[in-house]
């Protein structure tokens, strides 16, 4: 289950300039929910609505009476009393027994999403947040960077920052239970690196990146299609 923290409608949840927690939650719940169909034999149920503010106790009792095997709750976090602050980071929490799954699940996620977004890393923590103490299955919360921080809020807003936390965490999810891929499901193009200060040029060359190599002509076109759709430049050579 799929956990996009808190509501539209929640008080105190946004970000000084005002852009609402549960815009970001929801929006990588959702890109994370199209990557999971692209797996055998999983399931995505939402514990959130768009349409009204879901309390703590219907989440957990959701979660519970559907027998789910995994519950992921998504956040943006936070820091001081509204206003701005230089605190940042990702960290990833489990509840203070420290399950096993749910440690081994948090320590993933930590790790995929500080690589993956350069962010500080605060590492997995412990905490008695309702939904890791009242939910029956494994269960992880993930803060994947702070609205109180002027430049993770530009990320938060980035639709290229929102899909890839989704990716990171699908990722997480496929290796802790080896999650196998679909024979027709697309092969996986990692959303462009979130956009950060310019890096000087190097005066001594270009450095490329080769993306895959095919035997077949075909399957080296629709990779090359999906990498400009995601905003690579591409090409394609042949030896």
């Amino acid at each position: 289950m799929l956990d996009a923290g808190h509501g539209y409608n929640t008080p105190g949840k946004r970000s000084p300039d005002g852009m609402r927690e549960y815009e970001f939650n929801r929006a990588v719940a959702n890109y994370a929910r199209q990557l999971l169909a692209n797996y055998k034999n999983v399931t995505v149920y939402f514990s959130h609505s768009d349409q009204k503010d879901v309390s703590l106790k219907a989440r957990t009792d959701k979660a519970n009476n559907l027998n789910v095997d995994i519950f992921v709750s998504i956040h943006a976090n936070a820091f001081g009393t509204g206003g701005w602050s230089n605190v940042g980071g990702i960290e990833t929490f489990v509840y203070p027994t420290r399950p096993p799954v749910a440690y081994q699940l948090a320590q993933k996620i930590q790790r995929i999403l500080v690589v993956s977004t350069g962010l500080e890393n605060r590492g997995v923590k412990t905490a008695d947040f309702h939904v890791l103490r009242e939910t029956e299955m494994d269960a992880v919360l993930v803060e994947c960077g702070f609205m109180t921080n002027r430049n993770e809020i530009q990320l938060l807003r980035s639709e290229t920052y929102r899909r890839t936390i989704a990716e990171g965490i699908v990722k997480a999810l496929a290796e802790q239970f080896k999650l196998q891929r679909k024979a027709n499901a697309p092969a996986p193009v990692p959303a462009p690196p979130p956009t950060k200060a310019p890096v000087p040029a190097n005066k001594d060359g270009l450095f490329k990146v080769q993306a895959g190599a095919f035997d077949n002509e075909q399957n080296a076109k629709e990779l090359a299609e999906r990498l400009r759709k995601a905003g690579f430049d591409v090409y394609i050579d042949k030896e």
